[in-house]
């Protein structure tokens, strides 16, 4: 640290020093039943969780379940870790596993995870008209010829709780064993991020009304 003498023998910080004085990062949490914490009450395992979040791939968006998750940040930690692994790593395009995220927010009624899908999906390339039958209840009639793996895969799963032989062999005809392992394993993932969000009643962004409608 550079310092500068004053008088007789006083020091003071240099204005350079007093520049590279950290501050604490806004975290722009929300929440509800969990109430939205700040980087200066964190313990030192949610401050690690946050850390890791701030370097990680996450680029620091903290929005959705993290403000949760914080409450047992080891475990946290870990989640956030593997569900990007799984957004950004997936053997899956990631056109076919924002398909399956919506398909699990919709199954939850998770109103934040789909408003926050919607939008990625369509960036990824799924079809408006694929993702408002989703958001209906619907089987999407329009579906290429992957989407159509990949929804059948996901609609068993989640309908019945398992999968037939003949959705589980199109899965890793296509996309090896490997894709039939992630894609199980990012339904899971948001699975449990739709639960946590429901669970909290995670407010929308301000000015933002709920898209999904109840479906029979």
């Amino acid at each position: 640290m550079r310092l500068k003498f004053v008088g007789m023998g006083i020091m003071v910080l240099s204005s350079f020093a007093l520049a590279q004085t950290p501050t604490a990062p806004e975290l722009h949490l929300r929440g509800d039943r969990f109430r939205p914490l700040t980087y200066s009450e964190l313990t030192p395992g949610q401050k690690a969780m946050v850390d890791d979040m701030m370097t990680g791939e996450r680029k620091g968006v903290m929005s959705g379940p993290f403000n949760a998750l914080l409450r047992s940040p080891e475990m946290g930690d870990a989640a956030q870790k593997l569900g990007a692994q799984l957004r950004f790593h997936s053997v899956l395009p990631n056109r076919l596993n924002e398909l399956a995220i919506l398909m699990t927010a919709r199954f939850w009624n998770s109103q934040y995870d789909w408003w926050s899908h919607h939008k990625l999906a369509l960036d990824a390339g799924l079809s408006l008209t694929v993702i408002e039958a989703i958001s209906a209840g619907k089987r999407p009639t329009s579906m290429q010829a992957d989407e159509e793996i990949i929804y059948n895969f996901a609609d068993e799963l989640l309908r019945t709780k398992q999968v037939s032989d003949a959705s589980f062999k199109a899965v890793v005809s296509k996309f090896g064993e490997a894709g039939a392992v992630d894609l199980t394993a990012a339904m899971g993932y948001y699975c449990l991020v739709s639960m946590l969000l429901n669970v909290d009643r995670y407010p929308m962004p301000d000015g933002v009304k709920p898209e999904l409608k109840p479906v029979p």
